[in-house]
């Protein structure tokens, strides 16, 4: 299958996703606030083609695809005389694979109705690993008739994807997915702690305990380098602290009691005030071996 689609944003996501995309065999245009990185993103897959505006990028396009940072990024992107919907065309889909409150998504949803343009709010998990090696998991909210028109670009840079209900719930169950992991690095990293306290081997307890019921992906992929105090890579904290902001924010709304979030976002907010917030999240860990959680 083969036809035209727009990716906006080649940050650490965006930017193998819309490799897939291109190697995949659609007719990809790309824009990027960044030239440089559109332009290194072209060498990398000449088959594409890249456009100076949003709006230009989406003129043509039968799906247009967002991956920038936050609400406001994403209202910047796709509003104005600039933006993706000044060149959409009626019958044609944005998807929203940004990380935003489900506020936004609905807006987002409306204001494409208003237009004939179907919209669907996907958040992805997996990390940059997860976008590079085409293994995200989507979760996504809309309609059903926009979700199986563009299955074979989720298929691209997927594992696993699922259309979670109306518009607004792929955003929800993206903020599940963090409060999830938010306690489970506070949880991994006491546990490495406790066992560096203890004398024992990092790698041996980790191997043997990673074979039962504590096993976890983070387990699997973070344990050994947060033993070893590496944290220059992988998912930052600066963007785990904005995506718990916006599950801490909604639960305000839906009455929701997550005090265990709350904490290990103040943890976050430590790790950050340490200069650290570009650090992968499993970063955690240094509030420990520093002594400065209270």
């Amino acid at each position: 299958m083969s036809f035209n689609v727009a990716f906006i944003g080649l940050g650490v996501m965006g930017y193998p996703m819309a490799g897939h995309l291109s190697n995949a065999g659609f007719n990809t245009t790309v824009f990027n606030r960044t030239t440089s990185k559109a332009e290194k993103w072209l060498v990398a897959f000449p088959n594409g083609s890249l456009k100076q505006s949003p709006k230009m990028a989406a003129v043509g396009a039968k799906v247009v695809a967002l991956c920038v940072g936050n609400d406001d990024d994403v209202r910047s992107v796709v509003y104005g005389e600039d933006g993706v919907l000044a060149g959409m065309s009626a019958g044609s889909i944005l998807i929203d694979h940004t990380t935003t409150s489900a506020k936004l998504a609905k807006e987002l949803y409306q204001a494409c109705a208003d237009l004939n343009i179907q919209f669907l709010d996907a958040p992805v998990s997996g990390g940059q690993a997860g976008a590079e090696n085409g293994t995200l998991t989507v979760m996504l909210g809309g309609d059903e008739n926009a979700y199986l028109q563009v299955k074979p670009i989720l298929d691209s840079y997927s594992k696993k994807h699922q259309l979670m209900g109306p518009s607004g719930n792929g955003q929800l169950s993206k903020m599940v997915n963090q409060i999830c992991i938010a306690s489970l690095v506070q949880g991994l990293s006491e546990g490495i702690h406790f066992a560096v306290q203890a004398n024992l081997d990092v790698e041996q307890v980790i191997d043997v305990i990673s074979k039962g019921a504590a096993q976890s992906w983070q387990m699997e992929n973070r344990a050994i380098t947060m033993g070893n105090n590496e944290f220059d890579f992988g998912f930052a904290v600066d963007w785990m602290r904005k995506d718990l902001g916006i599950a801490l924010d909604e639960a305000k709304s839906n009455k929701a009691r997550l005090p265990a979030t709350a904490l290990v976002d103040q943890f976050y907010g430590q790790v950050q005030a340490n200069g650290n917030g570009r650090f992968d999240t499993s970063s955690l860990i240094t509030l420990l071996n520093n002594g400065d959680t209270k």
